[in-house]
């Protein structure tokens, strides 16, 4: 899996679970995906399937060596072809069965996942019984983070009226928030969530973000909060 995405414009690299990676823009010699079993989309999943992070259109079109507007046409492909639609629609004869994973769109880029109606299966295999699931009180930590980032640990022991470094060093061991800026007048360290956050959420962006009431009863009067300083 790859610890990152990619590393930056015109030293874009896809990084695999050894170790190795693949420096976008380095072709070796006589190297050609199109030439490929699978062709260009056949390279696309193949990437797609090591990377354990988004990656953005961009992105993959570095690795490649394709316009991105031609990555973006390939991905929309794949992401019908998985949901088993074809030219002539997911009713007609020759459809194929839908598959039992999905190409999203979100947190700012692609990846594959397993389907949500196997998420049982899924769970089973990969926890063996075990639970991973947050608390209470760090699921109200991370609702404050994320609805009045950037905040310092200060400001959401406040809020919550707990202290909360121990639950704020848990949501960043998590990678669910990290810190983000210092605050200028207090130096204090400001946290926010991550891109991880959006992927677990299924969001594109922090806009997404349902409203907050209805899910943590209690933390309604955020905005009471706003003018204070900590």
């Amino acid at each position: 899996m790859p610890d990152q995405p990619g590393e930056g414009a015109g030293g874009n690299r896809i990084r695999y679970g050894n170790g190795a990676g693949y420096d976008a823009g380095h072709d070796d010699a006589g190297y050609d995906p199109a030439g490929q079993p699978g062709g260009l989309k056949g390279a696309l999943e193949a990437v797609l399937m090591v990377v354990d992070k988004p990656v953005t259109d961009t992105e993959l079109g570095a690795a490649l060596g394709v316009p991105v507007a031609q990555v973006t046409e390939m991905l929309v492909e794949l992401q019908l072809e998985y949901d088993g639609y074809t030219g002539n629609g997911p009713q007609s004869a020759d459809a194929p069965r839908p598959r039992g994973f999905e190409l999203r769109s979100l947190a700012g880029g692609w990846r594959i996942f397993s389907r949500s109606w196997f998420a049982p299966v899924v769970a089973a295999f990969v926890l063996e019984g075990q639970t991973s699931r947050l608390s209470q009180a760090a699921l109200e930590t991370l609702a404050v983070i994320a609805y009045r980032q950037p905040v310092s640990r200060a400001r959401v022991s406040a809020i919550r009226g707990v202290n909360v470094d121990s639950v704020v060093r848990t949501l960043t061991q998590r990678e669910l928030v990290a810190e983000v800026e210092t605050d200028p007048e207090t130096g204090a360290i400001l946290y926010g969530t991550t891109p991880y956050f959006l992927e677990r959420l299924g969001l594109g962006s922090l806009a997404e973000l349902p409203r907050l009431a209805p899910h943590l009863p209690g933390l309604e009067n955020l905005g009471d909060f706003d003018d204070t300083t900590y």
